[in-house]
């Protein structure tokens, strides 16, 4: 029998069972290739992470997969598994490999425990969505009060902007036709003002119906606002999420640069380490 050790954190918070739930395998080296899939699904929450030794400088290389395929990059994964990783080396930054690229992370501490995490996205690449009236029909809502854009950073996001944080929680969508629609992309719908806003995450053909807590959103989040004048460069805002399915979440985000050059895109949040375990398979 093998023995495969992982351990799980609830990310985006900083109290148990909260949050957006990772599971990270911090030694991949000996699972098999067609065996990564089946243990994530296996686990089946939102992402799961395995760790390799790095190729590009990094400190580690990640793969994420959801239980039902494997991602280029996501946020939660990447910030939880430089909490998990970075503790016992007592790195300041720890830089992760991922399929899109690689990410900083900056960890701040109190003692020897990590609290938060800033994490540097690539900067999205941004295009008008081509079926709007299709994504709101499914989405079930009568319309978007900016422009309904997708933003690319690695994962793919569509962004529909709803009058208040209520309407965003009253939200019931077609998840079926939501699926088919969005070609593996997801829908993140908003609502709020100033620095705090509530979102939700909606990606039924990655096999997350609904997420808790979306790293990946949060940076383009910030940049869409940025860009249609509800927020400043280098504002930072709050982000509520999960709620909805009983795993409330808190995510910063903040954009710099200008209109001419967007110069860095970030997300913060917390995490905790809730549990350990090992999967015991045939060899």
């Amino acid at each position: 029998m093998a023995g495969f050790r992982y351990v799980v954190a609830d990310v985006f918070t900083d109290k148990p069972l909260e949050g957006n739930q990772l599971a990270v395998f911090t030694d991949a080296r000996e699972i098999p290739e067609d065996m990564l899939q089946p243990l994530a699904r296996e686990m089946n929450f939102s992402e799961t992470v395995f760790v390799l030794p790095p190729e590009q400088g990094g400190h580690a290389r990640i793969r994420i997969f959801t239980p039902a395929t494997e991602l280029r990059f996501a946020g939660h994964p990447t910030l939880g598994s430089a909490f998990v990783l970075a503790a016992p080396l007592q790195l300041g930054e720890i830089r992760l490999e991922t399929k899109a690229g690689v990410i900083p992370v900056r960890l701040e501490r109190e003692g020897a425990r990590i609290t938060f995490g800033w994490m540097e996205q690539l900067v999205p690449e941004v295009k008008a969505f081509p079926d709007e009236a299709a994504l709101l029909a499914a989405l079930r809502v009568d319309g978007s009060e900016l422009p309904v854009e997708v933003y690319d950073n690695g994962m793919r996001f569509v962004y529909v902007a709803l009058g208040s944080q209520d309407e965003v929680a009253r939200v019931q969508p077609d998840f079926a036709t939501l699926g088919d629609l969005l070609d593996g992309m997801g829908a993140s719908i908003f609502g709020g003002s100033g620095t705090t806003w509530k979102t939700r995450m909606f990606a039924p053909g990655s096999g997350v119906a609904e997420d808790p807590a979306t790293g990946s959103a949060a940076g383009p989040l910030a940049l869409h606002l940025v860009r249609h004048g509800r927020i400043e460069f280098g504002d930072e805002i709050e982000i509520s999420q999960g709620a909805e399915i009983g795993r409330p979440s808190t995510l910063f985000a903040r954009a710099t640069g200008s209109a001419g050059q967007v110069e860095s895109v970030e997300v913060g949040g917390s995490a905790v380490t809730v549990a350990r375990g090992e999967f015991r398979l045939p060899a």
